[in-house]
């Protein structure tokens, strides 16, 4: 009986795990770049059932045989093994302000091993000099007239530098390239995962890599195809509808399993007060 309280426990924690990450995504519905998380959810290796059996002999002074009867396979639970990023497309927003920049995919190579394809990003410099990656192009400048994300990190070139502008008073060509007064300024640093499953979560729609190294850009792959469209913003990709119906679908699995530990509960009551008396 107590299996089934560990069984039903599982259960229960992975159904809270996917709504708290369902009720993250609704929470960033409006968030430019967003992408959306999902979840797998798996069930713990099976155990085997068998039943001792003693089987009597006849024979002149008796004798027991003992045997083991196979019974059948026991799940032990399920869990959240892992959620991971989905990387499609987000619409597009017009904001008319210069400073925002949306990147539209175009071709982007699928990875033969894992049939998983590959996504760009718009790169970043951190505190500590290392590179962010992110699809949010709701930038500004600063002070010092640098182009930086929402969170205050530094937007990069292709050459891997700061890009330092006079005035928002600019151009971006569907390149990247950036123009002022006719003149070329700087062309945005585009950076290519070909398997951004593997990238890390750091928050604020900013990924890294998981040995620290650098992306490649997308100049020195020339399968790619992308364009960049200056006034617009990547819109979050969360499906607000879908993530609704999975959130009420995870509530309902999560009281499902509620009853079933109540249930046990009961029984177990009943074990102790009333069976227990006689």
């Amino acid at each position: 009986m107590f299996r089934g309280f560990y069984t039903v426990a599982s259960g229960m924690i992975a159904q809270q795990r996917r709504t708290e990450m369902l009720t993250n995504n609704m929470a960033n519905v409006n968030t430019p770049g967003f992408k959306a998380e999902q979840s797998s959810i798996r069930s713990f290796p099976e155990m085997l059932l068998s039943s001792v059996q003693s089987t009597r002999i006849p024979t002149e002074n008796g004798f027991n045989l003992k045997g083991v009867a196979p019974i059948g396979p026991l799940s032990t639970g399920v869990y959240m093994q892992e959620t991971l990023p989905l990387f499609i497309q987000g619409q597009l927003q017009e904001t008319e302000l210069t400073t925002d920049v949306a990147l539209v995919d175009g071709f982007l190579p699928t990875d033969e091993e894992t049939g998983i394809q590959g996504t760009i990003f718009f790169t970043l410099e951190n505190d500590e000099g290392g590179t962010y990656y992110t699809r949010n192009g709701n930038f500004a400048l600063d002070a010092n007239g640098l182009l930086t994300s929402p969170a205050g990190y530094y937007v990069l070139d292709s050459n891997g530098n700061r890009i330092t502008l006079q005035g928002d008073d600019f151009r971006v060509t569907e390149s990247g390239v950036i123009m002022e007064n006719d003149n070329v300024v700087a062309t945005l640093g585009i950076s290519f995962a070909a398997r951004p499953d593997t990238l890390m979560k750091q928050g604020e729609g900013l990924f890294v890599t998981e040995n620290g190294d650098n992306l490649m850009t997308v100049n020195n792959i020339p399968d790619v195809t992308y364009s960049i469209q200056q006034g617009f913003v990547e819109r979050s990709n969360v499906d607000a509808g879908r993530t609704m119906t999975d959130l009420l679908t995870a509530y309902r699995a999560f009281e499902a399993n509620q009853k079933v530990l109540q249930a046990y509960d009961r029984s177990m009551e009943k074990a102790v007060n009333e069976v227990g008396k006689v």
